[in-house]
């Protein structure tokens, strides 16, 4: 379903002469699904950047150099190009010079490879996300859940971000993810996270900036439209995938025997969304919302300038109620119920929520 958003939106940009830019964590599918598309094709050549002699051959390339080791073909596609020194400025020059060639690029840490190719590329370039896959998926796909996680969080841990120069301390960067995600759902305090992980708030705060850029988290920040009490400067922390998380606190209890189900309700839901969100090129404005009196909405949502409140809940029957002060202070927001028997629609599905 997700993969074939995409390809609509990825072909689209094809031969618009800019290059295209797959962004995603490692293991979720970019080089599958551009192959899916293009690797019957005679006139694409593949360059896996992880390769020493890949990287070898960008060293000192010039377009001439190029156009001789591409010979006819139409297309290149560069796999895990953040590991190329300087390749905004290689794409660059490949997109300038040689037009008739459509450059797609995919990369598995954003903060690397954005920020390689932010300035070289303005305007040069269309750039997609690829999201975590769920874990049910892949689950089904790979047979052994817990296998396969712990390969994976231990591929975004080391491969990819414990390699990153601006990664001084690694284990003070395993303690912070495990302190995130025994925390997921509530606010977290850069300060308390610092003496829990050994690290001053600034440094915590980078970290956070590098995880979210390698779509292991995300942050939502607190909704205020200026009322005196309500929160103005918090952030909830939530993981792209609640198996990572799980496999973070090595904890693989099935869903009945959990004590922190609520928790991982509102990490799914949430993260879901925004995933849905983005394939879908729906343009909204997230939030969560709190009071300085502990009243709190799980999740905001402004789209059009209509303001829309969701309430999570896994028991259909469990009692909750949105507090009076919101809806006084915001009279004309929606109000939502999500729980487990009407969640497909917020996710996605057609139809209307059943509160």
């Amino acid at each position: 379903m997700i993969e074939r958003i995409l390809e609509k939106q990825i072909l689209a940009k094809i031969n618009t002469n800019k290059a295209i830019i797959l962004l995603g964590s490692r293991q979720v599918g970019k080089t599958t699904l551009l192959k899916s598309l293009f690797e019957n094709s005679s006139e694409t050549i593949w360059l896996n950047a992880d390769e020493p002699d890949i990287q070898a051959i960008f060293a000192n390339i010039s377009s001439k150099r190029f156009e001789a080791i591409i010979g006819n073909k139409k297309m290149i596609v560069i796999d895990e190009a953040q590991r190329i020194p300087d390749i905004g400025l290689k794409m660059k020059l490949i997109t300038d010079q040689l037009p008739s060639i459509q450059l797609i690029a995919t990369g598995s840490s954003a903060f690397e490879l954005s920020n390689k190719l932010n300035e070289p590329l303005t305007g040069r370039k269309w750039e997609f996300k690829m999201y975590p896959i769920s874990f049910q998926e892949m689950v089904n796909h790979h047979g052994n859940e817990k296998e396969i996680l712990k390969q994976l969080s231990d591929s975004y841990l080391y491969k990819d971000l414990l390699m990153m120069d601006q990664i001084k301390k690694p284990s003070a960067l395993v303690k912070l993810l495990q302190a995130l995600a025994l925390q997921i759902g509530s606010q977290v305090s850069y300060h308390e996270l610092a003496q829990i992980c050994g690290l001053d708030g600034k440094t915590v705060e980078k970290y956070m900036m590098l995880l979210e850029q390698s779509y292991i988290i995300f942050r939502l920040a607190s909704f205020s439209r200026n009322q005196r009490n309500e929160l103005k400067k918090s952030r909830k922390v939530y993981f792209f995938d609640n198996g990572i998380r799980n496999a973070l606190i090595a904890n693989f209890e099935h869903i009945e025997n959990r004590t922190d189900i609520g928790a991982l309700w509102e990490n799914y839901l949430v993260s879901e969304r925004i995933k849905y969100l983005a394939y879908h090129q729906k343009w909204a404005n997230n939030w969560y919302w709190r009071t300085t009196e502990q009243q709190e909405i799980d999740y905001l949502e402004e789209e059009n300038g209509q303001l829309s409140a969701f309430e999570f809940k896994w028991n259909p029957k469990a009692k909750g109620s949105v507090p009076s002060s919101f809806r006084k202070t915001y009279p004309a927001a929606t109000i939502n119920r999500i729980h487990r028997e009407n969640f497909e629609t917020f996710l996605g599905v057609t139809g209307e929520i059943r509160k």
